[in-house]
């Protein structure tokens, strides 16, 4: 489903969530869980000074913020391109709540820098 179309989840539903995220973020929660429920993302990741390579992102979907999410990335259809990161949900969802904003933002589907480092197991900077 694209952003756009996302429809917020009910305020009960966040309640396990809010804990996790301060004031600014928590606005946001609505839409990310919505968007986390999909299990599934399609995007583009800019590439500086080149063309922007699409992705579908697919995950496990659970209930609860400290439960395990598994987040499988496959860039430009191809399987040699394929990346795993397993994350708790609290983090994850704090991602794709960073996919809306930037997309609200830019017009952009795409995760931040720090959710690119996670997976493919890079420093933090």
């Amino acid at each position: 489903m694209p952003i756009d179309n996302l429809k917020p989840v009910n305020q009960q539903d966040i309640i396990p969530y809010n804990p996790y995220y301060p004031g600014a973020k928590r606005s946001w929660l609505p839409l990310a869980i919505s968007l986390y429920r999909e299990g599934k993302l399609e995007g583009q990741r800019p590439i500086e000074g080149g063309k922007a390579i699409p992705f579908i992102a697919t995950w496990t979907v659970s209930s609860l913020p400290l439960e395990q999410t598994r987040c499988r990335l496959q860039f430009d259809g191809s399987p040699d391109l394929n990346y795993e990161v397993v994350l708790k949900n609290e983090d994850f969802i704090g991602y794709l709540i960073e996919v809306i904003r930037n997309y609200q933002r830019e017009g952009v589907i795409d995760f931040p820098k720090e959710f690119y480092r996670q997976l493919l197991k890079l420093p933090a900077t």
